[in-house]
């Protein structure tokens, strides 16, 4: 696919300037009153048209009683293939790389195409992907050599939540909710530690709150990109792999959120891997600390970085099962004073229709 005579129009789309003009065409209305929670969707929460809209659902559901953000990963396996992509580049590998990074966008293009959108958000949409895709390209010369270093690698790896989170608002808005998707880059400061960036709080959040906040306060759903962040002179980092979760607990320190929860493809956290131990039992609640052991030492459910920065803000965590949104998951915080109903356990009448 040639993407080099795509026109530049649609490059300011998704900038932080244009999402005040994207706030009214999607029809967002004033909900400033309602409280606010976080979604933070995993890779195998987003694999492929159906998981897509099954989580957009869960999203509409939550929308009837709270005001939602959302924070996405990449798709289950795009963050290997990018990387794969700059250890090519180190060796020298061009045309491998090359034939790779179109892998990856026509990936997204098929997701898009299985969404099945109408004509005019599909032509939006593939505009969006075709512009990611030629930028993704950029990064690949047909020729010469490149210096694959460490800000190489994060600038690659930050193209899958970008996919992402493009073609997740497409699928809450064909589920007849108004959202725009929103670049962590262009908010989140980190420092310039490529691949495992610190993200710099308070300025985050006084940048962020400037971003998120018309949007939600409009009824309309920012579907932000985990993973990523940028330097103060706008290099993009990373967080770190496996980061997505933190991100998801940055983005709800930013627009103070009641409740984050963490829809992964478990029922929750357990006493011990459910696939290797019979033993292993469910925790139904656990405190910030006790969770926070538990992600020290090892388990693989949640980022450890996630329980500090709730536990400041005495803010909940919920781990959930995207595809058993029946089941209660892991409720993390103070003792309960009440459950909020965006995150109580959904029957299949509040989102039977979005699989």
């Amino acid at each position: 696919m040639n993407l080099e005579n795509i026109r530049e129009e649609a490059a300011a789309e998704t900038s932080p300037g244009a999402l005040h003009q994207r706030v009214h065409s999607a029809g967002g209305a004033s909900k400033q009153s309602r409280n606010v929670v976080a979604f933070k969707f995993g890779g195998s929460s987003l694999l492929g048209a159906d998981p897509m809209l099954h989580a957009a659902g869960l999203v509409r559901a939550a929308t009837r009683a709270s005001n939602v953000a959302v924070v996405v990963s990449a798709m289950k396996g795009v963050t290997d293939h990018l990387l794969s992509i700059a250890r090519a580049l180190a060796d020298g590998r061009l045309a491998q790389a090359r034939r790779e990074a179109e892998l990856v966008l026509d990936l997204h293009l098929d997701v898009l195409r299985d969404l099945q959108l109408s004509e005019e958000n599909d032509l939006r949409v593939r505009r969006e992907l075709q512009l990611l895709g030629r930028d993704l390209l950029h990064e690949v010369p047909a020729r010469g050599s490149v210096a694959a270093g460490a800000e190489l690698f994060d600038r690659l790896a930050s193209f899958g939540e970008r996919f992402s989170a493009r073609l997740f608002a497409a699928a809450l808005e064909k589920s007849r909710i108004p959202a725009v998707p929103v670049t962590s880059s262009d908010f989140v400061l980190t420092c310039d530690t490529f691949r495992d960036a610190q993200p710099h709080l308070e300025q985050t959040k006084q940048r962020g709150r400037d971003v998120l906040l018309p949007l939600l306060e409009a009824g309309v759903v920012p579907v932000v990109t985990g993973f990523i962040g940028a330097t103060p002179d706008g290099r993009i980092t990373t967080l770190g792999r496996n980061s997505s979760d933190f991100s998801g607990a940055i983005i709800a320190h930013v627009v103070d959120a009641d409740e984050l929860v963490i829809w992964t493809d478990v029922d929750g956290i357990f006493t011990a891997n459910p696939n290797e131990s019979p033993e292993a039992r469910l925790l139904h609640e656990l405190s910030y600390d006790e969770a926070h052991a538990l992600a020290a030492s090892g388990a693989k459910v949640l980022h450890a970085k996630v329980l500090p920065l709730a536990a400041e803000t005495e803010m909940v965590v919920w781990v959930r099962n995207t595809f058993n949104p029946q089941a209660r998951g892991t409720r993390i915080g103070s003792p309960r004073v009440q459950e909020h109903p965006a995150t109580a356990p959904m029957g299949k009448s509040q989102h039977g229709g979005a699989a």
